[in-house]
């Protein structure tokens, strides 16, 4: 038994599903960075809920070591994070450094793990304990996050790698970008069989396609112009560090491209505002939109990269949708991976389902009505 806890999906802490880091475990990876020593303790597990990770002290320093199931992430698609990493790193943007071993590797199997090391963050992990999906009440530094996301956008331009081997875990947009979406999905089932698995005990073509009726019609011609990106695809604070707590702090590192994939620069905007504007985990307590917290990040994003009036009409108007591919992506992990049905009703009725219908009530409209103003 282990007293860790990790955060749940209904703004709670629950036990991992994934064991914590071990002392043996860990002391048996650093075997292949002789630079580093062997391992003194580990100093903080991480309570996010994919995969196991902490701070490692040394007997040289500290390191940031995190641990995947293999059937989360492989040798390979855990590379493609650290490709896009250090293309962003010597852009100039704050990336931690990612570690490679004796062979020269970043992403290092041992059984049934896949392992990576990381130098630590530079600054301040402010929001270290908070949720992703919890909404940034600090204007000032939703400012400074969205100026940051234009900085990565830019230093992203012209990366040229093909899209991610994997769905699962990742922020993709292939679904949201099809004229049919509901064939799209059947399209890939062969090749998803746990979300096949899931879907074929539901009427998944009404659930989905009344979800998608609102809002879609209007995007895929529109998206077909968007210049592909490669992006973060989970721009909230939690994955900042900060030079202090203070409203004209600095962002000192850009943490975790673990949903990174081939998208678009809007689409990686509207995650960052449905991931910081909007209290999910607290809808049933009212006031769930904070409309000021998504002005200040684009604001902050128009500062470095500018946004026509029609790119901020398509920003809102694909604001109830960016998060499909994404959902479908936890339906598939928590159904095949994790084996947890509740979970798994959880990622396609409250995620999928729910979020998106929420932007057709009057505070979503309100919230969409507001960015649309900034046109």
């Amino acid at each position: 038994m282990t007293s860790h806890r990790v955060h749940g999906l209904a703004a709670d802490d629950v036990p991992p599903d994934w064991p914590p880091l071990a002392r043996a475990d860990v002391d048996s990876l650093l075997a292949g960075f002789p630079a580093l020593g062997r391992i003194g303790t580990i100093r903080w597990h991480s309570p996010r809920p994919l995969s196991a990770a902490g701070l490692v002290q040394t007997r040289r320093g500290t390191v940031f070591v995190k641990r995947h199931h293999r059937s989360v992430r492989s040798v390979a698609t855990l590379t493609e994070e650290h490709a896009f990493a250090g293309r962003l790193r010597e852009a100039g943007v704050p990336v931690p450094r990612v570690l490679a071993d004796t062979a020269g590797r970043t992403a290092i199997s041992h059984g049934e793990w896949v392992y990576e090391v990381h130098t630590p963050a530079a600054g301040s992990d402010l929001y270290r304990d908070t949720a992703s999906w919890t909404p940034l009440h600090d204007l000032a530094h939703a400012r400074t996050a969205g100026a940051m996301l234009a900085r990565l956008h830019e230093a992203a331009d012209g990366y040229a790698a093909g899209q991610r081997q994997t769905h699962l875990l990742v922020a993709r947009s292939e679904l949201i970008e099809a004229v049919d979406p509901l064939a799209a999905i059947a399209a890939q089932l062969p090749q998803r069989p746990g979300l096949a698995r899931y879907l074929e005990r539901r009427d998944w073509h009404g659930e989905i396609g009344e979800t998608l009726a609102p809002f879609h019609s209007h995007l895929p011609s529109r998206l077909a112009a968007q210049p592909r990106l490669w992006t973060h695809g989970d721009w909230h604070v939690s994955n900042l560090c900060w030079s202090d707590s203070g409203p004209q702090a600095a962002i000192t590192d850009v943490l975790d491209f673990g949903l990174s994939s081939r998208t678009f620069a809007l689409f990686d905007l509207a995650t960052a505002i449905e991931r910081n504007a909007v209290a999910w985990l607290a809808l049933d307590r009212g006031n769930a939109a904070h409309p000021d917290t998504a002005r200040a990040l684009v604001a902050g994003y128009r500062e470095r990269r500018p946004l026509t009036a029609a790119d901020v009409h398509l920003l809102a108007d694909l604001l109830p949708l960016v998060h499909l591919d994404f959902a479908l992506s936890e339906v598939e992990y928590f159904t095949a991976v994790t084996h947890s049905p509740a979970n798994a009703d959880v990622a396609y009725h409250t995620f999928l389902r729910g979020h998106a219908a929420w932007f057709g009530s009057a505070a979503g409209r309100a919230l969409l009505e507001a960015i649309h103003a900034l046109a």
